[in-house]
């Protein structure tokens, strides 16, 4: 496997959460800063080295209500 996506939405109680596009990956923090961290520890941890995605792309989904 060579990339793996992780859908990324601001969480309800504030700061964001990720989950990962096919697999059962999911993490949570503060920041986005953060967040990078933690989906890099948590691939890191799912994944035996040999097999583990060269790349993690983040799909930032960002929602935003317009009242007419």
């Amino acid at each position: 496997m060579s990339e793996i996506i992780f859908q990324v939405e601001e969480a309800p109680e504030g700061g964001f959460e990720a989950h990962a596009l096919g697999h059962a990956i999911h993490t949570e923090a503060d920041t986005m800063e953060e967040l990078r961290t933690m989906v890099l520890d948590a691939v890191r941890c799912h994944f035996d080295e040999d097999e583990r995605p060269r790349v993690v792309r983040l799909h930032v989904v960002h929602d935003e209500v317009l009242r007419v």
